[in-house]
């Protein structure tokens, strides 16, 4: 298991370096090739940095083996580094996402996982998520949103 902590700044470039591998893993021909391009390691990197107050991080040995961020009440980031899946920090982050939400005040929580990405849509129904149905996602992109058809997962905390 994950020492899990507040991100700082400091983990900001790593958070980028963990999102961009394992999107790749999850999203590539599975979203539109305007997101992928314009998801570069540099482009991570940036977005991780204004993540960094939402974010909690999973520690392992020293290093960020993974991170989940909430906004609202979105859990809208769960990724972990390819050598800890199967791991048990995604469990753990998520978890600890439901916990931060439900101190919130939410009661249902939700996040988008594109329909193809089969491994993270299984995790969530293990971990207790329903599919709610088909969610057109804005993903930001340097000229505008970019559409990203989705599947939007609910939980009641």
């Amino acid at each position: 298991m994950a020492d899990l902590r507040p991100a700082t700044p400091e983990d900001a470039d790593a958070i980028g370096d963990v999102w961009f591998a394992a999107w790749k893993d999850g999203h590539l021909g599975l979203v539109p090739e305007e997101l992928v391009r314009v998801r570069t390691p540099e482009s991570f990197r940036e977005r991780a940095a204004g993540k960094v107050p939402g974010a909690t991080v999973a520690e392992v040995d020293g290093g960020i083996a993974g991170f989940v961020v909430v906004a609202d009440d979105e859990v809208e980031q769960v990724f972990v580094a390819a050598e800890h899946r199967g791991s048990g920090i995604a469990a753990q982050l998520l978890a600890a996402a439901e916990e931060q939400l439900r101190a919130s005040g939410h009661e249902t929580a939700w996040l988008a996982v594109v329909p193809g990405n089969a491994r993270a849509r299984a995790f969530y129904e293990r971990e207790g998520w329903r599919d709610d149905g088909a969610l057109e996602y804005e993903a930001a992109g340097p000229d505008g949103p970019i559409a990203v058809p989705t599947r939007r997962y609910v939980k009641r905390l």
